[in-house]
């Protein structure tokens, strides 16, 4: 039978979000329903909340949850599971059955759509690629940003990286998805780990993390400071300068301004003996940038992207919740802000102006 449910919806036309109470349908075969207990609230979805569309639109993309039905084709999970709501398909190396975009129709006639999933409801359906089983002992509030913010930042250092003992990392940004990073990159051995943001208050967070090194971007210039904190005796670049910079930079903002510091911060090459550093870009890019193409030759450097971590959720969730079972990864502490549905504008509001120290999530 439907199930009633409370969804936040983008309308299509410039206007505040809306808390509209709809029925969702039977789940069709490979659709699984679910009440949810917590969501992630993420930048991304002030990219949505600004950006152009065609209609209106669903928000959210990691979640904890309880089953409440499943369609007939659905095997993996049953009525009553605890499982995670994410949107990266759990086996994206099955192409046989391409899930199609979520779509809502709204009691007054509209059609409300999202890319794959949305979270931001007391209730969901989604196509059973984007639903992944959990323990149901496991707490189910912190863990709800494993979903995007953990495996975006953590996937970034070891799948699309690799980052491996002893190298240099600098992560720019220090939210819910630099925080995530600075953990990963703990964990791979990184030394320095160089966090750079332009609050105090976040730095001084991001050293509970790992972060071994502080540099506030407001103050001094982030690239010549982590090529002070990685200069090197020995060896030299191609224009006879001592090596310098990190072995990998991540950006986990996505504006201009860090998306053209990430490739001038990563170390020069060692001219004829080893390649330069690699920039890794993690956030959602908000424009176009200018990166100097001598720079990437000479010092054969690399700029690549990552798009949620490179994780595959079956199998990386359940580390990722090893982790924070072990205490390697305090969710409970990288979760600094918690808001119900009815408050959302204020938790929007509070997301762009950059008061969530770590990460907030709305629970339901």
């Amino acid at each position: 039978m439907p199930t009633a449910a409370r969804v936040v919806v983008v309308p299509e036309d410039p206007a505040p979000l809306e808390i509209v109470e709809l029925a969702l349908p039977d789940p069709g075969p490979h659709q699984v329903v679910v009440a949810q207990a917590a969501s992630g609230i993420c930048h991304t979805q002030l990219h949505q909340i600004h950006g152009a569309r065609d209609s209106a639109v669903i928000l959210g993309h990691e979640s904890t949850g309880e089953v409440v039905a499943v369609g007939d084709a659905v095997s993996h999970v049953g009525v009553g599971d605890a499982v995670m709501v994410t949107w990266v398909r759990r086996d994206a190396a099955n192409t046989d059955r391409l899930p199609p975009r979520a779509c809502l129709d709204l009691p007054d006639g509209r059609r409300a759509e999202s890319r794959n999933v949305f979270t931001w409801a007391t209730h969901t359906i989604a196509d059973e690629q984007y639903i992944v089983a959990m323990p149901a002992e496991t707490v189910k509030d912190v863990t709800a940003i494993i979903g995007c913010a953990v495996m975006t930042g953590a996937g970034a250092v070891e799948y699309t990286a690799d980052v491996q003992a002893g190298s240099s990392v600098a992560v720019f940004g220090v939210g819910g998805v630099g925080l995530a990073t600075v953990v990963a990159a703990r964990e791979r051995g990184a030394d320095p780990l160089i966090a750079v943001d332009l609050s105090d208050e976040k730095l001084e967070f991001a050293r509970r993390f790992g972060a071994t090194h502080l540099v506030n971007a407001a103050r001094e210039d982030p690239v010549e400071a982590i090529r002070a904190l990685t200069s090197r005796n020995s060896g030299h670049s191609y224009d006879q300068k001592p090596v310098h910079g990190a072995d990998f930079v991540f950006d986990c903002i996505g504006v201009p301004k860090t998306m053209a510091q990430i490739v001038p911060a990563a170390r020069t090459g060692f001219f004829g003996a080893a390649r330069g550093g690699t920039a890794v870009l993690v956030g959602v890019p908000s424009g176009a940038i200018e990166i100097d193409p001598g720079d990437l030759l000479v010092n054969e450097k690399r700029l690549i992207g990552s798009i949620g971590g490179s994780c595959s959720p079956e199998v990386d969730f359940p580390r990722y919740i090893d982790w924070f079972e072990s205490g390697r990864l305090d969710l409970a502490a990288m979760v600094t802000e918690r808001f119900r549905i009815d408050d959302i504008a204020e938790a929007t509001r509070a997301l762009e102006a950059g008061e969530i120290q770590g990460r907030a999530i709305m629970e339901f």
